[in-house]
């Protein structure tokens, strides 16, 4: 017993395995677990027996999907204690990069492998950017250094070029730097530069040190498939690796949710302080710990208690997340900096309810926080957000295998976000009878990839700190949709500036709907200012090909709107073009890669973030989204008018607010506080009245309001159609229509329904007998008409007078039909169309009412007349025929005389 209580104990090491695809990352997970005694007989991927690629879906592909754990002891120098570490292997495929970043957090140390045929490759290149995130230390692995071609100078050089300073080959002998490596090591720092130049050498412990803090990289070459330098890396890991030290109170990082074979929750997590004891009540949910699992590969011992440092599974725990942190780690949540780009319907099985399957596919969200579910109520559909198609290959293997549901998906389309170009302050107010708060919000863009970050500068006299409090966590408790495209929008900066409760009449819920319309009314008023952006996923590239097809790489570059750097070897004939470029153009392009190098080139892609779409307009007029119509989501605010809840819509809210903030964003988009001016701006600016404008066009604006009414239009685009004199737009001839819809410019037609039908004599008599017939055969004629002439339409009918009538939306093939809602007009939907609209398109309005017509113009509209368009419906209708006539008869013309 004395001699057991002498023994040294083992410290916890946890070490994380990443790696590109197919560079050998399993194979040395394998070579380490069998020259380290964790397992008796050396697997293989090819052979499908290897100790972490268990699950039989990575088996047959030969890729590692879910991260797994094994546990293996290093003996480190004499005198030392051993390392007890733990290693997790992660998925190296780009499409389970979620699975491989949540492992991250837990990491003390890394591994990396990079193929000494492959050098460092895109995934490579987005593995480092993780680990420098996360202020993980390193230690590079070479693989198949067997490999003919393969050079140690020149990929230590391309490390060096490619991800930075501090790669240093250590020699496996020594497990110190190799002879060079020192002089390399004392340029890593100047500490380290001083204690070189003074000695001669650096101390062991100095080294250790640096690995630490990141400051240098060890790189060891080998072949894991041959056990070639795995246990002269072994011995570089166990000489170079320190426990961290942990404090005394209770934490732990939760990493992973999973279930095991009798459908337990299994919490998987590291502890980071203290110790974690079987049964022990977990707070802030007050749930037990029931078992606490050492898992290594698909088996597992069970202990009583788990110190600091240790990784285990727990169960019992019901409400844990992927991210949580325990115990003083509580609030150390960590966002993921990988996010899915795509995005599919789920098609269910006939017969199964949606409801019940969503229940059931919200277990595999918990599971992966990245397989992201949305469900869309009005059509009962689900929707499933991945990485790449990969992972939906797999997604509905795990599904028929966990859920007896064989499920299919749909089209896949990219996941947009948006943001803003300039700060804009948002309002919300919420006041309807008994309710009550007033929400002011300073939205700033933020840093491309910083996602959304919030604080205040209200001060608690203003609004008291629980209130303030409150809001921060509404801001914070789901993803907001931006007014493009329905996106969720990121990158940005929201500060709280000030807001008003109510002593007796403000509930909790009242400033979840202020703080909600608050950022919807500053993000439309920007969009109407021009200042948002949509955001499209984006992809770092490498492509590799003869030097040959390079003319032909560089302008497909250019057609896709990606940017790069070119390099080429004049000794190999090789060109190399490195960039980025968005994923909508790019995620095909391998196929055309392969033709036209006939297989000599090369593509390879990974997820690099969000960037400005290159195709916004295109992307935006395709979603058909209307803020003023998303219900759910309003952009205006509700007051209380002589003890009722009247709406205003957002326009009017700033005039309606309550509440003065004391601050305010110029023209220039300065945030400036009241009674401060911006020293850039002229000094005679603002002081013309109307924010500058000259009194020639103070005087056209006021003729134009006292003629034609005021328009719906903002204050800044009333004042861009008057900057350019009284001129409004007239009625185009029908050539000059034909025109503008062929010329590329985005046209838009709104179509007044029911004006036209009984304007159109076929149609009205139709009208009498069948009107739903009359409205369908006036829909088939507009769709032939959009088909031809490649216009956006939008078809309104009246339903206003339909009791209890909510309004619907629907798509007809390209036609948009919109049935209004109870006590909404066809005239004022069409007013509220256009001012969405107009700064977007070139705007036609069809109708003969003459108010609709007045108001069309007023806001910078075109008009036609129900008549003039009948005309050209028809003429177009001729045109068709002859064309597909001229068609036909072409196709069958080699056919004459034989048929």
């Amino acid at each position: 017993m004395g001699e057991e209580r002498q023994k040294p104990m083992k410290q916890q090491i946890c070490a994380g395995i990443l790696a590109h695809v197919d560079a050998g990352k399993t194979t040395l997970s394998e070579g380490i677990l069998y020259l380290t005694g964790a397992i008796r007989k050396l697997g293989r991927v090819d052979h499908k027996t290897t100790f972490l690629d268990t699950d039989h879906i990575e088996q047959n592909r030969g890729i590692t999907i879910f991260s797994k754990e094994a546990r293996f002891t290093l003996e480190g120098p004499a005198g030392t204690k051993p390392l007890e570490v733990t290693l997790l292997d992660t998925p190296g495929h780009a499409d389970f990069s979620g699975e491989m970043e949540r492992t991250l957090r837990v990491l003390d140390y890394a591994v990396l492998v990079i193929s000494g045929a492959d050098g460092v490759q895109s995934h490579t290149v987005t593995l480092w950017k993780l680990l420098k995130a996360y202020e993980i230390p390193t230690f590079v692995f070479i693989n198949k250094m067997d490999q003919p071609g393969t050079d140690k100078e020149a990929l230590l050089k391309s490390l060096s070029e490619v991800l930075g300073d501090g790669f240093v080959e250590f020699d496996g002998s020594t497990c110190h730097p190799t002879e060079e490596g020192f002089e390399a090591i004392a340029m890593c720092s100047e500490s380290l530069m001083e204690e070189y130049l003074e000695t001669g050498c650096v101390k062991r412990e100095t080294i250790r040190d640096a690995i630490a803090q990141r400051k240098v990289f060890p790189v060891s070459f080998g072949s894991a498939l041959k056990l070639e330098g795995v246990k002269e890396f072994l011995d570089v890991m166990a000489v170079n690796m320190k426990a961290p030290k942990y404090p005394e109170p209770f934490g732990a990082k939760v990493y992973k949710i999973t279930r095991d074979k009798n459908g337990a929750r299994q919490t998987h997590m590291k502890i980071t302080g203290g110790c974690l004891k079987a049964k022990t009540v977990v707070e802030p949910w007050e749930e037990k710990v029931d078992q606490i699992r050492l898992y290594a590969g698909t088996g597992f011992s069970m202990v009583q208690e788990a110190p600091a440092g240790t990784v285990c599974v727990v169960t019992g725990l019901t409400k844990t997340k992927a991210g949580d942190g325990l115990g003083y780690e509580a609030g150390s949540e960590v966002l993921p900096m990988l996010e899915p780009a795509l995005t599919y319907q789920v098609i269910l099985p006939e017969g199964v309810d949606p409801v019940i399957a969503l229940q059931k596919l919200r277990q595999l969200e918990e599971e992966d926080p990245l397989l992201r579910l949305v469900w869309k109520e009005p059509l009962k559909e689900i929707h499933v957000q991945v990485m790449g198609e990969l992972e939906l290959e797999i997604l509905a293997g795990l599904i028929q295998r966990r859920f007896d549901m064989e499920v299919t998906f749909g089209e896949g389309s990219l996941i947009y976000k948006e943001t803003l170009s300039k700060p804009v302050i948002g309002i919300g107010h919420f006041e309807p009878l008994r309710h009550y708060a007033e929400v002011h919000l300073l939205l700033e863009p933020g840093e491309p990839g910083s996602g959304m970050v919030f604080d205040s500068i209200c001060s608690g006299d203003k609004l008291d700190r629980n209130w303030q409090r409150l809001i921060t966590t509404h801001l914070k408790e789901r993803k907001h949709p931006g007014v493009l495209t329905g996106s969720e929008i990121t990158d940005l900066r929201i500060r709280i500036l000030a807001g008003r409760a109510h002593l007796k009449h403000t509930e909790g819920g009242d400033f979840r709907q202020a703080t909600y319309r608050a950022i919807r009314h500053g993000i439309r008023k920007a969009m109407a200012e021009g200042n948002t952006i949509l955001l499209e996923p984006v992809y770092r590239f490498r492509l590799e090909l003869p030097a040959e097809n390079l003319g032909r790489a560089m302008a497909d570059m250019q057609r896709f709107g990606a940017e790069c750097t070119m390099e080429t070897d004049g000794s190999t004939g090789v060109a190399v073009l490195t960039g980025w470029g968005p994923v909508a153009t790019l995620r095909e392009y391998q196929r055309d890669v392969t033709a036209y190098t006939k297989g000599q080139g090369r593509f390879l892609a990974s997820m690099a973030g969000y960037g400005p779409c290159h195709n916004q307009e295109e992307v935006i007029a395709s979603r058909g989204y209307f803020p003023e119509q998303d219900l759910e989501n309003p952009t205006g605010s509700v007051f209380c008018t002589h003890g009722a809840a009247d709406f205003v819509h957002w326009f009017d809210v700033d005039e309606r607010a309550h509440v003065d903030s004391g601050y305010y964003v110029d023209e220039e988009g300065n945030f400036l506080k009241k009674g401060q001016r911006n020293q850039n701006q002229r000094k005679d600016k603002g002081d013309k009245g109307l924010g500058g404008i000259s009194a020639t066009e103070k005087e056209l604006e006021e003729i134009f309001l006292r003629t034609y009414g005021k328009s719906k239009r903002d204050e800044a685009l009333r004042r861009e159609h008057m900057s350019k004199g009284s001129r409004r737009p007239q009625m185009p001839d029908l050539g000059s229509l034909h025109r503008k819809l062929d010329s590329g410019a985005p046209s838009y037609l709104i179509v007044d329904g029911y004006n036209v039908i009984f304007a159109w004599e076929e149609l009205k008599e139709l009208a009498k007998v069948n009107l739903d017939g009359a409205r369908e055969a006036f829909l088939e004629l507009l769709a032939n008409y959009q088909g031809y002439r490649k216009c956006g339409i939008l078809v309104v009918f009246d339903g206003y007078k339909v009791k209890g009538n909510p309004g619907t939306q629907m798509k007809m093939g390209n036609l948009e039909v919109v049935f209004t809602k109870e006590a909404e007009t066809a005239d004022r939907f069409i007013e509220k169309t256009i001012f969405e609209l107009g700064r977007q398109y070139k705007i036609t309005v069809i109708t003969s009412d003459r108010p609709v017509q007045m108001a069309a113009i007023g806001d910078g509209a075109y008009r036609m007349s129900a008549r003039e368009f009948y005309q050209d419906v028809m003429s177009t209708s001729e045109e068709i025929r002859k064309t597909l006539s001229a068609q036909t008869k072409e196709k069958f013309r080699p056919f004459e005389g034989k048929l």
